[in-house]
């Protein structure tokens, strides 16, 4: 398993090895052990989730309130999206920017996004199936989204019309989350995975 840091502190890509003959193939699609390494801390495993998209739907961008936030590990096990993560913590040297990494079912690459991290993704195939291995449960009231069609962010989407969840269409622009102070701290979310990190 190859892991290595994208230009976005918190995220990782991760590339397994993958063993084939004439019945199929195998990989390890996560070792707790590896990405600890790297991010200090093991994944607390609280929730997995499963999507199952149309071409040309755009999920996104979600986060959480920091603490606990929700670290996530991303896979897309059928079909192939364009994964997105996006640094929204105030105060970040890359507030505002944003990385795409393609996932799909054929190189079996993984993401990994720490808590304070906004995450979104794009269909490229019918049926996109998606697994994520979240840090904590769903909290409502707690879970945020901001406009994954802001032209401020930029997102490239590859995608001619991007099909979006009423929600998310109806989510604020980068700009009018920071000014209801909406998103989370880069301080907070730094402090928070330290002492993740201590345990």
């Amino acid at each position: 398993m190859k892991i290595r840091p994208l230009t976005i502190e918190g995220a990782y890509e991760i590339t397994p090895v993958q063993h084939g003959d004439a019945r199929g193939s195998f990989l390890e699609w996560y070792r707790f052990d590896e990405l600890a390494e790297f991010v200090g801390h093991p994944l607390d495993l609280a929730q997995a989730n499963l999507s199952t998209s149309a071409r040309d739907v755009v999920r996104g961008i979600h986060f959480a309130d920091v603490p606990p936030g929700q670290a996530k590990y991303v896979t897309c096990v059928s079909g192939s999206i364009l994964d997105v993560i996006v640094d929204i913590r105030v105060g970040s040297p890359t507030f505002g920017a944003w990385e795409a990494v393609p996932l799909d079912d054929r190189e079996r690459r993984a993401v990994y996004l720490a808590e304070g991290l906004g995450h979104g993704f794009c269909a490229l195939t019918e049926g996109a199936t998606v697994t994520y291995l979240c840090s904590s449960v769903y909290r409502p009231g707690h879970e945020h989204g901001i406009d994954p069609l802001d032209p401020e962010l930029g997102i490239v989407w590859p995608a001619t019309t991007p099909l979006l969840s009423t929600k998310d269409a109806a989510a604020p622009s980068l700009a009018e989350a920071k000014a209801t102070g909406l998103l989370p701290e880069y301080e907070a979310c730094n402090k928070y995975v330290a002492e993740r990190s201590r345990i």
